[in-house]
């Protein structure tokens, strides 16, 4: 009965869409191939191997990550990403490894690879500031590089069947905002157009992308939507935003671009669906309700970073000793924010079970556990 509920709030076009699929898509138990393209909310490590200002691969960093027994990882939290969780709960034995490391390209064709990279963004000039990062477009250039393994591997047939059945997520577009928001860098900022023209800037160069990955063979894709970004401790500082508020400015201009950007999926999924779905997953409702009633899902804090303090320069970090450290709040888990910008392990936790078993106001046409459970897309 619940579905039902569900099925009748959809658009007509959307409930055609899902009865092709349950037609069309054989029903699939496999494990879940992931590729990962993003920022730092999923970087596992690929900015380890850049020159870059932005970089997590010092403690505490890490801390909580399992398998590296709390070393860090390149990864920007203490503990798992978003996309680490899905994973693991679809399955996955290991986490696709960053890219850049050294000898990973046979993980192409098991786990799958992660290209994210912190400080990138949906347009190139997006993090200019760091230095090194792999914008968006250039995640798909070393995506191109896997493929050609994948095919040498596979052969060029199997290769197309193979990534029918992978999972392609893309979580990009929180930095090209907070560029647009921060003050002026002399030589390093680009000129600042109305709100109204970066929003559909981003959402043209994000849907060339995404059909770019679509004529290299994806066919599965979560298109994750910008978080309330006005509510991060490094907007709030550098907008002068007491606690417990948050920057209406800011989370205005983003709710305006995800709408767009869901408008954008839709139109893609009406026009190559049902051989390809684009999932959008609402992180911004999801995150804002944490903040909002942080106490309910069992946090303490839903407003300082556990690490790393509210002023500039903002940084985490473990030094020789405690004088030399940044301070660290005592209960990881009780803390929203890990730092001026990243959520911790357990917020992240929260999100990732929204998007594996959410109903249509999280995540949309389906959620993810439903998408892994088809086969390929053909």
């Amino acid at each position: 009965m619940e579905i039902l509920h569900y099925l009748a709030t959809f658009p007509y076009f959307t409930l055609t869409f899902i009865f092709q699929m349950f037609y069309i898509f054989p029903i699939c138990s496999c494990i879940a191939t992931s590729f990962v393209f993003g920022d730092s909310l999923v970087d596992a490590g690929n900015n380890n191997f850049l020159f870059t200002l932005s970089k997590a691969d010092s403690p505490p960093y890490g801390i909580d990550f399992k398998p590296s027994h709390g070393q860090p990882t390149g990864r920007f939290t203490n503990g798992r990403t978003i996309s680490d969780i899905v994973g693991q709960a679809l399955g996955t034995n290991s986490f696709p490894p960053p890219y850049l490391a050294p000898n990973v390209e046979s993980n192409a064709t098991h786990s799958g690879i992660n290209y994210a990279s912190g400080a990138s963004g949906i347009l190139d000039a997006t993090g200019t500031v760091f230095i090194g990062r792999v914008p968006l477009r250039e995640q798909i250039n070393n995506f191109e590089e896997s493929r050609r393994y994948i095919v040498n591997a596979m052969g060029e047939k199997n290769a197309k069947r193979f990534l029918t059945k992978a999972m392609f997520s893309v979580t990009i577009g929180s930095n090209d905002v907070i560029n647009y928001f921060q003050p002026s860098i002399p030589f390093l900022s680009y000129e600042k157009v109305s709100p109204t023209t970066f929003q559909d800037f981003l959402v043209s160069n994000l849907t060339m992308n995404l059909q770019r990955l679509h004529g290299l063979g994806a066919r599965k894709f979560v298109v994750v939507g910008v978080g309330p970004l006005g509510c991060i401790p490094f907007i709030r500082a550098i907008k002068l935003i007491s606690g417990g508020k948050c920057s209406v400015e800011v989370n205005t201009l983003i709710r305006s671009y995800n709408k767009r950007l869901k408008a954008e999926l839709n139109r893609l999924n009406k026009d190559m669906g049902p051989k390809a779905i684009f999932l959008y997953a609402n992180s911004y409702d999801v995150f804002r309700d944490i903040i909002l009633n942080y106490k309910q899902h069992g946090f303490e804090n839903g407003d300082a970073p556990c690490c790393g303090g509210y002023f500039p320069p903002f940084v985490c970090y473990k030094g020789k000793n405690a004088n030399t450290s940044s301070v660290m709040c005592e209960n990881r888990g009780k803390y929203v924010f890990w730092d001026a910008y990243h959520p911790t392990e357990a917020a992240n936790v929260i999100v990732a079970k929204k998007f594996l078993n959410g109903d249509p106001s999280v995540i949309s046409p389906i959620n993810i556990r439903e998408l892994h459970h088809y086969g390929s897309i053909e």
